[in-house]
C-alpha cells in the first residue's frame, strides 16, 4: 500500500468553523470555550493538523438547558470596567483585586495606543462576589498585608494569565515535543538555549513553540509588546519553568529523540598518478589531444651516404630543378 495514500477525516467530525456556527458562537467565543475545555475537540486524521469537533459533542451541548444562551454566558469576557460594575464595586477596587492575583485575566488585548487591557471571565467573577469569604475584599478597608503588597508595586496579572495560557497550550498539546514547546513559549531564548543545549533539540523545541496570541503583524511594536507579556521576568516564575521544560524535554527525548541528519558519505574520486615528464613545447601542448600519426624511423645521419644511395630531392627546388633540366620544345 502507498505511503502517500490519504486518510479520510472522521465523518462524524466537522471544522471549527462550521461547529461555531452551529453552536451559535462567534469565533472567539468559540476559541475561548476549547481553551476552557468547554468544548471537546479531536485530532484532525486528515493530515490537517488542527482540531476537529465531533458530531457528539455538539449535539451535547445542544441538548443543555438554555441553549445557546447558557454557553454564551460561560464564555462572557469583559474588560475592568464592566467587570467593577458586575460585581458592584469601584473599578479601583477591582483593579487592585487583579494586581494581587485574586482576579485572573483571562485574555488580553492592546488598544489604539498599544495600552494593556485584561479581560475576565463574567461567570468567575460573578462566583467570586457570591462567594460569603470574599465580602470583607469587596467592601471596606483592604487588609494591612495586601496594601503593602500593592504599595511595593505588585502587579501580578501578567503573571496570572501566563499561568492560564500555559494550561490552555498543555491541553491542547498531542505529544510531549509539543508540550516541550509549550513550556518553552514562556522562557526567553536565552533560557532555552541554557536548558536545551543540542542545536537539534532546539530546532525541534521551536517547531512546537507558539507564539504569542493576537494578530498583530511580527516585528511591530504590539507583536513586541506582546512576546515581552508572553515572557517570564520574575525569577522565581522563570525557575520553575525552568525545571519544568529539563523535564519536558528529558521525557520528549525518551519518547522520540530530535532527527538529525545522516552521516555524510564523500564519494571516493581516485585521483590521477602524479608523474615527472619533461617540459612539453607549445606545439605538443596544443596537440596533445590529437590522436598521434605514425612516424617513419629515419635512417642514421650517413647512412644514405655510405650505402652509396643519393638522397632524392624534395620541395620546390626540385620541382625548379626538374624544370631546368626539361628539353625547351622546337
Amino acid at each position: 500500500m502507498s505511503g502517500n495514500t490519504f486518510v479520510p477525516s472522521r465523518r462524524d467530525a466537522c471544522a471549527p468553523s462550521r461547529a461555531a456556527r452551529e453552536l451559535r458562537l462567534r469565533r472567539s467565543e468559540f476559541a475561548l470555550a476549547v481553551h476552557l475545555g468547554r468544548i471537546r475537540t479531536v485530532p484532525d486524521e486528515g493530515g490537517g493538523g488542527g482540531r476537529r469537533i465531533e458530531r457528539t459533542e455538539i449535539d451535547r451541548l445542544r441538548a443543555q438547558d438554555g441553549f445557546p444562551e447558557t454557553l454564551r454566558e460561560r464564555v462572557q469576557i469583559v474588560g475592568t470596567a464592566e467587570g467593577a460594575a458586575l460585581m458592584d464595586i469601584p473599578a479601583g477596587r477591582f483593579t487592585r483585586l487583579a494586581r494581587l492575583s485574586l482576579l485572573v485575566p483571562v485574555r488580553f488585548h492592546l488598544n489604539r495606543y498599544r495600552a494593556v487591557v485584561w479581560l475576565y471571565l463574567a461567570e468567575e467573577l460573578r462566583q467570586f462576589a457570591a462567594d460569603a469569604e470574599n465580602a470583607h475584599l469587596l467592601k471596606g478597608r483592604t487588609p494591612e498585608s495586601l496594601r503593602g503588597q500593592l504599595a511595593a508595586g505588585v502587579d501580578l496579572r501578567a503573571r496570572n494569565w501566563r499561568g492560564r495560557h500555559l494550561g490552555f497550550l498543555l491541553r491542547e498539546a498531542e505529544e510531549p515535543w509539543a508540550r516541550a514547546g509549550a513550556v518553552a513559549a514562556f522562557l526567553a531564548p536565552v533560557e532555552v538555549a541554557d536548558i536545551v543545549k543540542d542545536p537539534y533539540e532546539r530546532a525541534r523545541l521551536n517547531r512546537f513553540r507558539p507564539g504569542p496570541p493576537g494578530t498583530s503583524a511580527p516585528g511591530s511594536p504590539s507583536a513586541h509588546l506582546a512576546e515581552h507579556l508572553m515572557t517570564a521576568l520574575d525569577a522565581d516564575e522563570a525557575d520553575w519553568l525552568r525545571s519544568e521544560l529539563a523535564h519536558a524535554v528529558q521525557e520528549a527525548r525518551h519518547h522520540a529523540p530530535a532527527p538529525r541528519p545522516g552521516p555524510r558519505h564523500a564519494a571516493s574520486v581516485p585521483r590521477p598518478a602524479q608523474h615527472h615528464a619533461h617540459r612539453m613545447s607549445p606545439t605538443a601542448v596544443r596537440h596533445a589531444g590529437a590522436a598521434p600519426r605514425p612516424v617513419s624511423p629515419r635512417p642514421p645521419r650517413g647512412h644514405g651516404a655510405e650505402q652509396g644511395t643519393p638522397r632524392p630531392p624534395r620541395g620546390l627546388r626540385a620541382w625548379l630543378r626538374g624544370r631546368r633540366s626539361r628539353p625547351a620544345d622546337l
